[in-house]
């Protein structure tokens, strides 16, 4: 570097017990060094904030040290790498940061060149980590077929939103999804074509469920757990498929059992096909969802509504926010101009 680069990042202060605050995180500002042979300098552009994140505060984020983990796009200033030019778009994930020093072969790590009329910030919502993660649950876990019913959790989310989209273009013959207010019920029925979707605040689960699929479901995208995660049990059809992909109703008290599923003996009892997966073991399949999904963006028959956050210094409020469902779609955090 002909010189001295001043970047600001985001560390984590103390491990929170239950919902966690501002005061759990601090920011620090400091030089980077000079680049190293074989590295490149980002500048970030857009960051990801993800519900998934509060399990890393529990075990995988070091206390004071660089968070380690968090998707980010952005440019490249300066490169001592010959994979990187300056002005090249590049995703990755080194973290909560204004800026990254990244090398080729680091996981996550990779150049975007978005087709015209496709933003970046696509790259970390559609077709980034949360896109993939729908289009490996819809396609690849429950390959879900031209007819069939479908219930997706948090659909309103990140994941569901683009999942139930997925599920609608594959002619499925009910996209059922369940939200976390009234406004966003509607979003689903009224933007993304779900046939039915319900406020879990209104009632139990189960019974919510059961109303907006009477003749049951075939498969079920359950990303809550708990309650949620029992109401699918229940509703599935025999020989039916659920994947479940994560459990956010428990983050925040990792050390209790949650109350349900208490109906697990229907898994055997009608022989379902409960599947855990992480996007991570699947990341060999992003080209195939990238080929498949920006057609379908550039005609406008997949959206994406992102909720964006600007300024470096509200990266954390954005996360709390996320944890707390203010969100529509994916939450980005943008902290320099594309």
């Amino acid at each position: 570097m002909t010189k001295k680069t001043v970047t600001r990042s985001v560390r984590l202060a103390a491990r929170p017990k239950g919902f966690p605050t501002a005061e759990h995180f601090r920011f620090v500002e400091e030089e980077l060094p000079a680049l190293a042979p074989g590295t490149a300098l980002v500048e970030n552009i857009h960051l990801s904030v993800d519900p998934y994140m509060r399990e890393l505060m529990d075990a995988g984020w070091e206390i004071g040290e660089p968070l380690g983990y968090g998707r980010a796009v952005g440019r490249v200033l300066e490169s001592r790498s010959p994979e990187f030019a300056p002005g090249d778009l590049v995703a990755h994930s080194e973290g909560w940061s204004t800026h990254a020093v990244v090398a080729p072969g680091r996981p996550g790590v990779r150049i975007v060149r978005p087709p015209a009329g496709i933003p970046l910030s696509a790259y970390l919502s559609v077709l980034g980590g949360t896109g993939l993660t729908a289009y490996v649950g819809v396609r690849e876990i429950l390959k879900l077929r031209a007819g069939e019913s479908i219930y997706i959790s948090a659909a309103a989310g990140a994941v569901g939103s683009v999942a139930g989209q997925i599920a609608r273009l594959l002619d499925a013959g009910r996209v059922i999804g369940s939200a976390g207010s009234a406004a966003k019920v509607a979003y689903l029925t009224g933007e993304l074509g779900f046939d039915a979707a319900f406020d879990h605040h209104d009632g139990p689960v189960s019974e919510l469920l059961a109303a907006a699929a009477p003749d049951g479901i075939d498969a079920a995208l359950e990303g809550v757990g708990g309650d949620h995660l029992e109401a699918a049990i229940g509703a599935t059809r025999e020989f039916g498929r659920i994947a479940w992909v994560g459990a956010i109703s428990q983050y925040n008290t990792p050390d209790e059992p949650p109350a349900a599923p208490r109906n697990l003996y229907a898994v055997s009892d009608r022989s379902i096909h409960l599947r855990g997966y992480q996007v991570r073991h699947h990341l060999h399949l992003r080209p195939e969802a990238e080929e498949w999904l920006v057609p379908h963006l550039l005609a406008g028959r997949i959206t994406s509504r992102e909720t964006v956050v600007d300024g470096f210094d509200r990266v954390v409020d954005a996360f709390l926010g996320v944890l707390r469902g203010e969100n529509t779609g994916k939450m980005l955090v943008r902290v320099a101009e594309e």
